[in-house]
């Protein structure tokens, strides 16, 4: 496998912390901050200078064991208060990604599993399995990359939105994995990669990793997706995804709805790629996924030296849209391709 050249976010044990990319200042600045509150873990997840659904799970994990390692908890039951505590602060910090849910319920549960261990040896516990959590998203983003190789082949052009990359996970990627391990096979991929506004995750992120792994990518705006397929240089669409729906419904970064739209209309495959732990059996359809709503700033002063639209304009900034299960060819997972009907072929996996 290709050497990717940096890690996302990882576990500093020995100096009590959590280590991330900032991932706010890329492509100018490669900075690493060290996490050591749950103040800090809090504003890093929701500031999104660690982000991408897997990712916030692995944060989340190492973030909960950093805030409670330094409790002072003698008994099961007050370490447990303190620990649900900030299992409460942290799970409030991004609405959308249920990576972040399944990661602090994980840890929930190991809590639960050692309640009649020491205090010490349930923080062991949690450190154990924080980062078999971290080892698992390697693996998993691995076999999503294989997977969804069989679906592409040799020379394709592909476009993908957002950022589903190493940058988004423990390792490689979910919808820029197969893209990572085509480039090890030879496959000479053409990745065009939209923008994503409003912050640009497509712009920074995404042709940064990519161009730092050699893979021929190009940048266009989100408006430009419709040429580049009319023009026939598309041959597939991978995008990854915050939260699946039992019935396929998928939330992503805003603007993946309308590039499933686009490429119905020419007859482009249009692939998710994520782990099963994205999938929310319990959201029956899209519509009981939560859009997170961000500050409308962003819109039109995040990256301006001055605004670029009237101060005080009324705004709509939602961070995800849901691509209906009718406009996805296939869903790739760790554990296999599911195919329409999603609501008989994602039970598989379960």
């Amino acid at each position: 496998m290709l050497d990717i050249g940096f890690d996302t976010v990882f576990l500093d044990d020995d100096n009590n912390a959590m280590v991330i990319l900032d991932q706010t200042q890329l492509p100018g600045k490669t900075q690493y901050l060290s996490l050591k509150t749950k103040e800090e873990i809090w504003n890093a997840i929701y500031k999104l200078q660690v982000r991408g659904a897997p990712a916030i799970g692995i944060a989340a994990a190492f973030g909960i064991y950093i805030s409670v390692k330094g409790s002072s908890a003698g008994t099961y039951d007050s370490f447990y208060e303190e620990f649900a505590e900030v299992k409460k602060y942290l799970s409030s910090s991004r609405p959308t990604a249920v990576n972040l849910f399944w990661a602090l319920d994980r840890m929930d549960d190991c809590v639960k599993r050692h309640k009649d261990r020491s205090v010490s040896e349930i923080k062991q516990a949690l450190l154990k399995e924080s980062n078999k959590i971290l080892e698992e998203d390697i693996k998993v983003c691995r076999k999503i990359g294989e997977n969804g190789l069989s679906l592409l082949k040799p020379g394709m052009g592909l476009l993908t939105h957002c950022n589903a990359g190493t940058l988004a996970t423990g390792k490689y990627g979910t919808a820029l994995s197969p893209i990572y391990l085509g480039q090890e096979k030879g496959y000479r991929f053409k990745v065009y990669a939209d923008e994503t506004r409003p912050l640009l995750q497509g712009a920074r992120l995404t042709t940064w990793e990519l161009n730092q792994a050699g893979v021929d990518v190009t940048l266009i705006c989100d408006n430009m997706a419709s040429i580049v397929m009319k023009n026939g240089w598309i041959h597939a669409v991978v995008v990854g995804c915050d939260r699946v729906a039992a019935n396929g419904d998928t939330a992503n970064k805003i603007g993946t709805s309308g590039v499933a739209v686009l490429a119905k209309r020419y007859g482009i495959p249009f692939y998710v790629l994520g782990p099963t732990s994205t999938i929310d059996m319990q959201a029956k359809t899209g519509r009981d996924i939560r859009i997170e709503q961000r500050p409308g700033e962003e819109i039109y002063k995040e990256w301006y030296s001055k605004p670029m639209a009237p101060e005080g304009i009324k705004t709509y900034n939602p961070a995800f849209d849901v691509t209906d299960a009718e406009d996805i060819t296939a869903i790739v997972t760790e554990k296999g391709i599911a195919y329409p009907p999603y609501t008989e072929s994602l039970c598989q996996f379960f």
